[in-house]
């Protein structure tokens, strides 16, 4: 696994297999949005840096929620194959490209802890941690594995989920 101190900005950062960002919402799981090849990941900072982990699996791992706040798989396309981590305004990250099958289809396991620490805040250091796994699947529907941080909910009731 990789780990990086990434950049935030109006409560995201991105993962994109190509060079176009997505415009955000409100995520209706409250954690990650998914487009066509990007995803966005809602973080509880305003502005600032947090912890980001990432991992390229051969397969699907099982969930290790003990640890964290919010778990949920979403699927996404990467027609490219070069799926990676980006700040939205601020420098890239060093952090692999995250589809390691090439171009084809993915499931993303995206983990979030801290959120609640600095709600709409800065912070110049990581209070926030992020896991994202990745690995080749078949499209799927989403699935939440856990849902505990209030900020979660107050984005899942935002977009009326």
């Amino acid at each position: 696994m990789n780990t990086a101190v990434v950049e935030v900005d109006y409560h995201q950062f991105h993962l994109i297999d190509g060079d176009e960002s997505p415009i955000a919402e409100n995520p209706k799981n409250g954690l990650v949005e998914v487009f066509p090849a990007a995803a966005i990941v809602h973080t509880g900072i305003s502005v600032g840096v947090v912890n980001v982990e990432v991992a390229a699996l051969s397969s699907a791992p099982e969930p290790a929620l003990d640890a964290w706040d919010e778990v949920i798989d979403v699927s996404l396309s990467a027609p490219l194959g070069l799926l990676r981590v980006f700040a939205l305004l601020g420098r890239t990250p060093d952090l692999p490209i995250l589809t390691a099958h090439g171009p084809g289809s993915y499931r993303l396991r995206v983990h979030a802890r801290g959120r609640d620490t600095a709600i709409d805040l800065a912070a110049e250091v990581p209070v926030e941690d992020y896991l994202i796994q990745v690995w080749a699947a078949s499209p799927d529907v989403e699935r939440i594995h856990k849902q505990t941080d209030k900020y979660g909910a107050q984005l899942r009731s935002l977009a009326g989920a």
